[in-house]
């Protein structure tokens, strides 16, 4: 005999639920696609000190390239955060991949400054768009209890690739040139792109507002529930409203318009500083009297100091709430931002702080990550997670170009660091204020 067809609230079978293979699965390829989105984006800092000295140019001059590279970042959160709620979170990833792998191996061919800004403006826009839609689908198959740590231990991908790449791109440079470093980022994410399109499932929840069809639902929801045998005539729903509309529209509905602009401003100003370190501190450090090889490794320790800041952040979030906590952390970064700058005449001591700025600077980035996934509804997440990136974008395209003017300005190092820290103490009031707001 046939049973009745159930009415299944996908959203609390799934915060209630076990965490399963499934989702271990999205976490760790949306991870795969953070890291070798880390390893692209961070990749021109690394080359930038030898193109110059072969192309005999002045290392200053990159701050347009970073710029471009940049720029396409912030397209890219913005575009494809919108595309990905029409047409679906892992479409979106798999045509985002596909686009800074192709771009990445042509960028092997330029001759010219104007031919890598072109190159990196393209390659910037399938970054962009990946980040905010692995951070959406990630945050869609966690349990609401680990919401937040799976998001930002997913994203601990982005500075590992960072990480690495700075190993990896000293040895490459020295044994083959600086074109090898393009071309492992640009074979290893189209290498990906297979495994993504038959092993990255869609997120369920936009399956259910897009209705499609039952039988696909009911095929993952049995991956995340196997004893239920769900049926493709049940009901599945979702207990949001669905969102008529454009999704930009719903980021500032429903009481979230002065939370939305909060969020940009903490993205923006963490941003800002994030991308000033990532692509000047080897050329900073360097300046300040350090090896080429030190310098590169302090890039390393501010990506390590990252990931380990975001793992233990991500886990006072859960617990505790996103507002207290990264209040705090952003006033760290603002100090120990500040205090790299005073430590440039002790190798160890700058080391040591650029890793307590990392954990601050980047942690932070990543529990922001994980509120603006939280922050919005299903039929809205990917666009509010992409403009907030895109908006934060506009930061880390300010952040290289202003830190190119200061350097050409010959300011000292302690002062570039101690204006760089001004950010940090904005965003800390944003986020502050946000949580006053949502209270």
């Amino acid at each position: 005999m046939t049973s009745e067809p159930r009415t299944v609230d996908v959203a609390g079978r799934i915060d209630q639920g076990a965490l399963r293979p499934i989702q271990v699965r999205v976490a760790a390829l949306c991870a795969v696609v953070a890291m070798l989105d880390g390893f692209d984006t961070q990749a021109i800092a690394f080359v930038a000190p030898v193109i110059a000295e072969e192309w005999a140019i002045d290392t200053a001059l990159f701050g347009p390239v970073f710029a471009a590279g940049l720029l396409g970042l912030t397209f890219g959160a913005l575009g494809f955060g919108l595309v990905a709620d029409k047409i679906g979170r892992k479409k979106a990833i798999v045509i985002s991949t596909a686009i800074f792998g192709l771009f990445a191996l042509f960028t092997v061919r330029a001759e010219s400054m104007e031919a890598l800004f072109v190159y990196r403006f393209i390659t910037g826009i399938g970054l962009g768009g990946a980040m905010p839609n692995v951070i959406a689908l990630t945050s869609e198959y966690a349990p609401k209890r680990l919401r937040g740590t799976m998001v930002i231990v997913m994203f601990c991908g982005f500075p590992l690739g960072a990480a690495l790449g700075g190993l990896i791109s000293a040895r490459l440079i020295s044994d083959f040139g600086w074109e090898s470093v393009f071309l492992l980022g640009g074979a290893l994410p189209i290498a990906l792109l297979p495994v993504l399109v038959f092993r990255l499932p869609e997120s369920i929840r936009f399956l259910i507002h897009a209705d499609a069809g039952g039988r696909r639902i009911a095929g993952i929801l049995n991956q995340l529930d196997p004893d239920a045998g769900y049926r493709q005539e049940d009901r599945f729903i979702l207990q949001e409203q669905k969102q008529p509309g454009l999704p930009l529209r719903h980021l500032f509905s429903d009481g979230r318009a002065i939370g939305t602009l909060l969020l940009w401003v903490a993205f923006f100003m963490n941003l800002l500083i994030l991308y000033f370190l990532i692509n000047w501190l080897p050329t900073v450090l360097q300046r300040a009297g350090f090896p080429l090889e030190n310098a590169i490794l302090g890039t390393v320790l501010l990506n390590a100091g990252g990931i380990a800041g975001g793992v233990l952040i991500g886990r006072l979030i859960d617990r505790r709430g996103p507002y207290t906590v990264l209040t705090v952390a952003y006033l760290g970064a603002a100090v120990f931002v500040a205090l790299t700058g005073q430590a440039s005449g002790s190798l160890a001591a700058a080391l040591a702080l650029v890793l307590l700025a990392g954990f601050c600077v980047i942690g932070a980035q990543f529990g922001a990550n994980a509120l603006a996934a939280d922050f919005y509804p299903t039929a809205a997440r990917a666009t509010g997670i992409g403009w907030a990136l895109g908006i934060g974008r506009i930061g880390s395209i300010i952040g290289p170009f202003a830190g190119g003017v200061l350097i050409a300005l010959a300011w000292r190092t302690g002062d570039i660091f101690l204006v760089s820290a001004l950010p940090a103490l904005v965003a800390s009031a944003a986020v502050f204020l946000m949580g006053k707001s949502a209270r």
